[in-house]
């Protein structure tokens, strides 16, 4: 945002006003999206499909790195097969969208359009497995899925959306439980080192599992808002869909086996968790690594003798660096282009005029501060790399920052409740572990669970804010979870 704080583009409604308004003008102006002719399905436009490429690329590279593989399932899943895992189906049936006719023939059995892919791997592995020597089998795949939600907004939650999902099989349980540790960790290090957003690892409850999993693990973000968003999951299924499914195979003493399977994932929902931590009243704020354009080259007064060409120098040294840089020479005037890249939260803006080509200058701006900075044209490359890591690093800190500004200890459920009516914020307290207990925070305080954080242990000084009770039942506790208001 600008120094004196001053909104420089009115077509979008300022966040302290109305936040979710704040978002949606955000996704339209921005053009990351359109809405599409059917009700909660939305297109990404060229320019917020390039940031979830920029992401898969990232993301593709780190599974990759880890011996995953990519495969396509189909998208069509036979009623029968669905039902093979009664977990599994129960959870999704309220959400899946049924093909029912082939051309103009009924179909003799209605097909679910995915909602997730397990069913399709294990029907799969069932087919090839045969000996441990083939484990582990390391997938995944990139697609869109459908869930009939109810109520939809651009990225969070829409009818269909795009994602990946990693299906595993292994030899035994460690492996598997190592591998969604893994996956759980590779996600919070992409959302700390490309999106510069701190997250919350941790563990569901059972009521929030998923579907048939044993166990499910998640990272939670905070949004600029206070509520948080769930940003990755990854789940541990034992051997419950090896069996549902029978997935064998010949292990280690000639005896069949069921292997341990894991599955995770995450979704076009990160776009939305970068627009409510990072942006502001005067747009799309975006970190380095996704932007779709890293740098923009400004040309001041280009129709006057050299200019033009100056900045296309300036240009082709930043993309020998490897960076992703526009040059605007459109007709437009210049106070058009910089409200057009601060919308679009391009991260650095270089501008260069007859004055600064007579002092072999040019000046640099940042769109997350807006500072400026005037430096010899020499020492552009260097600058640019230094201010671009500046704003990942910055953006970083605000983040997590306001996560521990808003992460508070509780007691009690009044003393949440008022937290809650005053400031959203992540509530920690102490928990018995009983699901009617979870129930009875949600309705008394208004917040549901979001993790049982990996890390557990306190500080004394954070023992006596806590206790040693659960704040719904009075019971003795020894589990430590968040509570929040969630997307």
């Amino acid at each position: 945002m600008a120094k004196n704080g001053k909104k420089k583009v009115s077509a979008i409604t300022s966040m302290s006003e109305d936040f979710t308004k704040w978002y949606t003008d955000i996704c339209l102006k921005a053009e990351l999206v359109d809405y599409a002719s059917v009700k909660g399905f939305m297109i990404m436009r060229p320019y917020g499909y390039a940031i979830w490429e920029n992401m898969t690329n990232i993301l593709d590279g780190m599974f990759k790195k880890t011996g995953h593989q990519n495969v396509a399932m189909p998208v069509l899943i036979p009623e029968s097969l669905l039902k093979k895992e009664g977990e599994l189906v129960e959870g999704f049936a309220p959400e899946a969208a049924w093909v029912t006719m082939g051309g103009s023939d009924r179909l003799e059995e209605r097909m679910a359009i995915r909602p997730t892919s397990e069913t399709l791997f294990c029907d799969h592995w069932a087919h090839i497995l045969q000996t441990y020597k083939q484990l582990p089998m390391l997938y995944n795949q990139w697609c869109s899925v459908v869930r009939w939600e109810k109520t939809t907004r651009p990225f969070l939650r829409s009818r269909e959306f795009w994602w990946q999902e990693g299906h595993t099989i292994h030899e035994t349980e460690a492996e598997a439980v190592a591998e969604t540790e893994q996956q759980l960790n590779c996600y919070a290090d992409f959302c700390r080192d490309a999106l510069a957003m701190p997250v919350l690892k941790g563990r569901k409850t059972d009521k929030e599992k998923f579907a048939g999993a044993e166990a499910t693990y998640t990272i939670e973000a905070m949004m600029k808002d206070g509520k948080a968003l769930q940003s990755g999951t990854s789940h541990y299924f034992g051997d419950k869909f090896s069996r549902a499914y029978d997935v064998t195979f010949q292990g280690r003493s000639n005896q069949l086996e069921y292997p341990y399977q894991t599955s995770w994932g995450c979704s076009t929902r990160l776009i939305g968790a970068v627009i409510m931590t990072h942006s502001d009243d005067n747009g799309l704020v975006l970190p380095p690594a996704i932007a779709p354009i890293q740098v923009v080259v400004i040309p001041v007064a280009q129709h006057k003798e050299g200019v033009l060409e100056a900045a296309y120098g300036l240009r082709d040294r930043l993309e020998a660096l490897g960076l992703r840089v526009k040059c605007d020479d459109s007709d437009q005037s210049n106070g058009w282009k910089y409200a057009e890249y601060e919308m679009k939260g391009v991260p650095l803006r270089v501008e260069i005029g007859p004055k600064d080509m007579e002092q072999g200058q040019c000046v640099l701006a940042r769109r997350d501060t807006g500072e400026k900075y005037v430096i010899p044209q020499e020492e552009l490359e260097a600058k640019a790399l230094e201010l671009l890591r500046a704003i990942h690093d910055d953006l970083y800190a605000a983040a997590e920052q306001r996560l521990r500004d808003n992460t508070l200890d509780f007691d009690s459920v009044p003393a949440i409740k008022a937290a809650m009516e005053e400031h959203t914020c992540f509530a920690r307290t102490m928990w018995c572990g009983n699901e009617a207990c979870e129930l009875a925070m949600k309705e008394l305080a208004g917040v549901s669970s979001r993790c049982m954080p990996l890390q557990q242990e306190l500080t004394e000084e954070e023992r006596v804010r806590l206790g040693d009770v659960c704040p719904v039942c009075g019971q003795k506790a020894k589990k430590v979870i968040v509570w929040g208001v969630a997307y």
